[in-house]
Order: C-alpha cells, then sequence, then structure tokens
C-alpha cells in the first residue's frame, strides 16, 4: 500500500512539472508568434524580448529548484553523513532526526534504518563489553586461587595436611578455568557457526541413562536421591553430541542448587509424537526477577554458589536447544526447586 502511494505521488509531481513546463513554453511562443505578421525589426525586437524572457524564467525556476535540493536533498545527505561518521568513530548514540520538509522524504527510511543499527550496535557493544568485564572477572578469581595457594606451598615447614590442602585448592581452581575457557570456546562457536553438523537418529533414552550414570558419584557424595522415568527406545533425528551437552548442563545445575540429602528427577516421555525431557530438583529454587535473566551469559541469581560455576551452562543451553529446533521452559519456586523442561521437535 506504501509503495502504491509513494508511486502515484511521484506521478503526481512529474505531472505538476511537466505542465509548468508546457505552460511556460506555450507562453512564450505565444507571445512570439504574436507578432509575427508585423515588420521584421519588430519581429527582431520581440525574438530577443521572448529569448531574454525565456533565460529569466529559465534562472527563476533553477533558483527554486536549487533552493528545494538544498532543503530536501543536500541538507538531509549532510545530516546523514555527519552521523556516520560518528557512529564510524564507535559513538552508537548518536541519532538523526527524521526529515519534516517533505514529510514523505525517501531519505526518511534511510534514516530509520541507520537509527535501527545504531540501536543494535550499542546493544552489541554493551554485551561485548559485559562479556569482557565478566571474562576478566572469572578468570581472575580462580588464577588468584592458585596464586595463593601456590605462595603458601612455598612456606618452609609446612605441614604434609596443609599441603595437601593446598594442592587441592588448586586443583579445583584449575579444574574451573579449564571449564571456563572450554565453555567460552563451546559458546563462541555456537553463536557463529552457521553450517552445523548433519542430523542422524539415535536413542534418546539410552543417551540420557548414560548422562546419568556419569553424574553417580556426584549425587553419592551429596546424598542426593535420584527419581528416573525414562521411557524405553525413544529415537530422534538430532544432533546427538549438542544433546549430550544439554542433559550434562542440565543435571549439574540441578545437583549444584540441590542442598545435601535432596532429590533430583529426570522425565522422559513423549508428548503428541513429541520428545519431552523434564530435570527437576528440591533446591533453591528461582525468583522471578532471576528466572528472566537465567538464560544470559555470566548470569548467577544465586551467589552463594557462585564458586561452583561460571555462569555459562544454562547460555549455553538455550543456544543448543535454539540451533536443534527445540524449546525449553523453567518453572520454579524459591526454596521449593526448579524444573527445566525440554521439547525437541
Amino acid at each position: 500500500m506504501n509503495t502504491a502511494k509513494k508511486a502515484l505521488q511521484s506521478v503526481y509531481r512529474f505531472f505538476l512539472f511537466f505542465l509548468l513546463s508546457t505552460f511556460i513554453v506555450t507562453c512564450n511562443f505565444l507571445l512570439f508568434l504574436r507578432y509575427m505578421e508585423l515588420d521584421t525589426e519588430l519581429l527582431r525586437k520581440n525574438a530577443l524580448l521572448t529569448f531574454l524572457n525565456v533565460i529569466l524564467l529559465s534562472l527563476i525556476l533553477s533558483a527554486v529548484d536549487f533552493i528545494r535540493r538544498r532543503f530536501t536533498v543536500e541538507k538531509p545527505i549532510k545530516r546523514i553523513t555527519l552521523a556516520l561518521q560518528k557512529i564510524q568513530k564507535g559513538n552508537f548514540g548518536e541519532k538523526i532526526a527524521p526529515v519534516t520538509v517533505p514529510p514523505d522524504s525517501p531519505f526518511n527510511p534511510v534514516i530509520t534504518g541507520i537509527n535501527m543499527l545504531t540501536d543494535e550496535l550499542s546493544g552489541v557493544e554493551a554485551l561485548r563489553t559485559d562479556f569482557i568485564s565478566n571474562v576478566s572477572h572469572e578468570i581472575k578469581t580462580p588464577l588468584a586461587v592458585i596464586q595463593n595457594y601456590a605462595t603458601i606451598l612455598q612456606t618452609p615447614g609446612l605441614p604434609e595436611s596443609e599441603k595437601i590442602k593446598c594442592a587441592a585448592a588448586i586443583d579445583a581452581a584449575s579444574h574451573r578455568l579449564s571449564d571456563l575457557i572450554t565453555n567460552i570456546l563451546r559458546l563462541n562457536k555456537l553463536e557463529n557457526q552457521q553450517i552445523f553438523s548433519t542430523k542422524a537418529k539415535f536413542n534418546l533414552s539410552e543417551q540420557l541413562a548414560g548422562c546419568l550414570l556419569n553424574f553417580e558419584s556426584v549425587l553419592d557424595k551429596k546424598k542426593l536421591q535420584l527419581r528416573a522415568d525414562i521411557a524405553e527406545e525413544i529415537y530422534i533425528e538430532n544432533d546427538a553430541g549438542l544433546l549430550e551437552l544439554v542433559w550434562n548442563n542440565l543435571l549439574s545445575n540441578a545437583i549444584k542448587f540441590t542442598d545435601v540429602g535432596g532429590e533430583i528427577t529426570v522425565l522422559l516421555k513423549t508428548e503428541c509424537g513429541v520428545p519431552v525431557v523434564a530435570v527437576s530438583d528440591t533446591g533453591c529454587g528461582i525468583s522471578t526477577e532471576t528466572g528472566a535473566h537465567i538464560f544470559e551469559k555470566f548470569y548467577q541469581g544465586d551467589t552463594s554458589h557462585a564458586n561452583e560455576g561460571n555462569g555459562l551452562g544454562l547460555a549455553l543451553v538455550k543456544r543448543i536447544i535454539d540451533i536443534v529446533g527445540g524449546e525449553i521452559f523453567v518453572k520454579s519456586e524459591l526454596h521449593k526447586g526448579s524444573t527445566f523442561t525440554v521439547r525437541l521437535k
């Protein structure tokens, strides 16, 4: 509808310009032809007068067109150029005001597009700055632990028990640092990957059961009860490697936020032919405010468990679910636990 309206307006303007030009040329020729029957001297004078009249009118029209172009073309282009120069220097907060004369200027869609681009660039820049800040903080923490305990180990006459304690702390910090770097690389790869691996058919029931077995020692250490209700022989065609990361991260989070003696429940079923996986815990739960940011990078709502993770697990999960074409839902209540449900299409 807008395209047709603009086309009609362009035709209308062209028609008005055509009529004006025709009127001027006609008037000049009528003025000239009016004295065609007079003597040669008068005819020569009239021809000169007509010629001067055409020049005068041409100058007037040129001046009008110059002023029109000055305000409707050159001025908007200058504003857009200056704004783009500022944006090139990193000023993503720069905004260009729309052209008001004429209100339907063809520059307005361009200006709107540039303003939308600066909004996106501003958001990306904020995320980049925040990402670097968070990565720096997360890397500095385990490095500080390693440095401190390494200094203690250099103390002369340090008891053997203290040496073992320091070595264990260094080992844990180095593992945390390794996990952080691994998750950053995984997330970066997934966010920039355009061509994904070919999907293949596999047994989802077996994969989920295998993931549970990998956490058996951790569950025993925290004395957590595991309730598994896994339907047998559920086959899907998807990326098995990516989905294994999802189950491992969800199980790891459930264990992390559940106190000693709590309960973890894992469910696998089909609803209307669609596989559904649910991982529940009886942990601390998630507040409404935390739930709104739960899939953001480095976001950790429960800071009491901050030393056990790096806030990248759920961001990684969300990205994978988007890639494989599934959906993930979170249902939680403070002090009662959380349930993460994944539907695979």
